[in-house]
């Protein structure tokens, strides 16, 4: 296998993490693990401590507090640039992405030479199981502006069941990261991070998933949030103009 990691952001996710970090193991026995949490205070911060010492290809990073989703993606972009890893999937602490689908994305990276492979919700073969009306209806707006604003060919923008190739990520993105240029610190990190990668020539495909809300937790998305990532989105298209 190349050597690849799996990445998960978390914050209050006890009630999901052990059972994910399980479900991983069963489809990616060899698979290295780094969960990135913002100081969880239901546990889940002292469960990946204890499961550190436990298993030696499982690492986590604790962070001083809630410092925003994205932040805590770009920690684990830079941590597997640093340990030169080939491949970075990203994905849900709360089973919303399916675990059954990682082959599919390691699949799509070594058949072509494909820099991003996307679990898709917006191909046919992929759909969403368990949002109410208003949840679909804010997720297509904001993956339809972003299309619009960005010049995305990608369907699904917005979601963060990616697979990367790492040296992609270094050829691109390191220069940006380093200096602290990624301005997007919620959801609309996925489309900047995306438009950044297509603007480099990231070449992208899009596996379809079955994308399952939450069965435990609490979401941490809202409408407040679907605004900011829509303001963000503008900005990022403004960029694209040269304005």
């Amino acid at each position: 296998m190349s050597k690849t990691l799996v990445t998960i952001a978390t914050y209050n996710e006890i009630e999901n993490l052990p059972r994910l970090v399980e479900a991983i193991r069963q489809n990616l026995p060899a698979v290295h693990l780094l969960v990135v949490d913002d100081n969880s205070p239901d546990g889940t911060c002292q469960w990946c401590l204890d499961q550190k010492t436990r298993e030696s290809n499982f690492d986590c990073i604790i962070r001083s507090g809630k410092l925003g989703l994205g932040t805590a993606v770009l920690v684990a972009m830079w941590y597997a640039m640093e340990k030169k890893y080939d491949f970075l999937i990203n994905m849900d602490a709360d089973f919303s992405h399916p675990p059954e689908k990682l082959h599919e994305l390691l699949a799509a990276m070594k058949t072509e030479q494909i820099d991003v492979a996307i679990g898709s919700r917006y191909v046919p073969g992929g759909k969403i199981e368990g949002w109410p009306l208003y949840r679909r209806l804010m997720s297509r707006a904001v993956n339809g502006f972003a299309r619009i604003c960005l010049g995305l060919r990608t369907r699904d923008n917005s979601g963060a069941f990616r697979c990367y190739r790492v040296a992609t990520l270094h050829r691109i993105l390191a220069q940006q990261i380093s200096q602290g240029k990624i301005r997007s610190k919620g959801y609309s990190f996925f489309e900047e991070i995306l438009f950044l990668l297509h603007r480099g020539g990231a070449k992208m495909v899009e596996i379809p998933i079955t994308f399952t809300d939450r069965k435990f937790g609490k979401s941490k998305i809202n409408f407040r949030e679907a605004i900011k990532a829509i303001s963000n989105i503008f900005r990022l298209g403004l960029t694209r103009l040269g304005l």
